[in-house]
């Protein structure tokens, strides 16, 4: 940028007149109306053709201010493509910054996302008796005081990350959470490193126990696929029968869940889509349910009301229910998949196919499967 130019982002603006300015290399109006300042971001890089349009887009509104005619919805300034208007008069409250984050982030967030992060820590800061920027200590350690180790940590994280959002935009001045001091916690694990599989005698038993149960056995089929596969229950509930192919099945979906209920997800954990091979067990278990006349849009697997299986429901009753019948020890219906990726790797099938065909990593076979395995024991010589 010229010395010319960097003088004139630095310039005051008087009343009625819109100032050009350069932020991150992209031009933007400023100007004051009605006790407010407003910035509107053109979404353009500063050059000579660029500096005419936005020139004439300052004209516009000057002419609107002085004539009483401007539109305070910004709506007839604003370019076609996306920009970011913000009022600099926001004061240092961090409930009002919080929001105007989850607003931007909002629209490119993944629904489990933005249930399980953003709107739990609205809900936290909502709980917080101090909202202003100036009390951050405080806000640091209510949160301590207040929440899980975790949940803290998780809270403050948000914080930090809404801050340098509304610093970079200019709404606030500096961050107050960014050198607070780390939050430890102890690590916890998930549902793919909590590995604790059942015996080929339980998977038999509790397959076994699904087709014979009175009021679950429409579940069966989905127990033994579940066994069969190592698929998580999340990929096989998405299933469509336009999923099976002649030798493979296509696993490129998910349900999960988010804040307006299940959602169907495209991609997976950990990929975008992975093939798995149909043996004739699998072919087998299939083709018994498969209708004679339905759709390849249809699922595979759907509840008994036709819809998507709620895993959570699921697990509370009519598997908790099973195994408890079965006076098997309770885990909760993923270790479906931990079953089959142990037995796989037991059977003598290579690390790294068991990785390509369940959609995980060598490493983590390494790491959370080699103890499920009983040594061999050797004859003394």
């Amino acid at each position: 940028m010229t010395q010319a130019r960097a003088r004139h982002t630095k310039e005051r603006t008087k009343k009625g007149q819109v100032a050009i300015i350069v932020s991150n290399g992209r031009l933007q109006l400023r100007f004051n109306f009605s006790k407010k300042r407003y910035y509107i971001s053109l979404g353009i890089p500063d050059g000579r053709a660029e500096r005419k349009a936005a020139e004439a887009k300052a004209k516009l509104i000057e002419s609107d201010i002085a004539y009483d005619r401007f539109d305070e919805t910004l709506a007839k300034y604003k370019p076609q493509c996306h920009l970011s208007t913000v009022l600099e008069n926001i004061t240092p409250d961090l409930a009002r910054i919080w929001e105007k984050y989850c607003e931007v982030k909002k629209s490119n967030c993944a629904p489990g996302t933005w249930k399980n992060g953003y709107m739990v820590m609205t809900k936290h800061l909502n709980r917080c008796p101090e909202k202003s920027l100036q009390k951050a200590q405080f806000i640091y350690d209510w949160a301590i005081n207040n929440l899980t180790p975790d949940t803290a940590r998780r809270f403050v994280m948000y914080m930090e990350a809404c801050c340098s959002w509304a610093l970079r935009h200019k709404l606030i001045e500096q961050n107050p959470f960014t050198n607070m001091e780390p939050i430890k916690v102890k690590k916890r694990s998930n549902e793919d490193n909590d590995v604790n599989p059942f015996t080929k005698e339980e998977r038999d038993l509790i397959i076994k126990a699904f087709f014979d149960n009175r009021y679950y056995k429409g579940y069966a089929p989905f127990i033994k696929f579940l066994f069969c596969t190592g698929c998580r229950p999340s990929e096989a509930i998405a299933l469509q029968w336009k999923h099976i192919g002649r030798s493979t099945i296509l696993f490129e979906q998910s349900v999960v869940q988010s804040e307006k209920g299940l959602v169907l997800k495209k991609g997976l954990k950990t990929q975008d889509k992975r093939e798995f091979p149909i043996n004739q067990q699998l072919r087998e278990l299939l083709e018994s349910i498969k209708p004679n006349d339905c759709s390849m849009e249809s699922l595979i697997f759907p509840s008994p009301e036709g819809k998507w299986i709620d895993i959570h429901n699921f697990r509370n009753r009519a598997w908790k229910a099973v195994l408890d019948g079965l006076d098997i020890p309770y885990r909760k219906p993923y270790q479906t998949r931990h079953t089959f990726i142990s037995q796989q790797k037991a059977s003598g099938v290579e690390d790294g196919q068991i990785a390509k065909y369940c959609g995980t990593s060598i490493s983590m076979i390494h790491k959370h499967y080699a103890g499920t395995i009983k040594q061999v024991q050797f004859h003394e010589m």
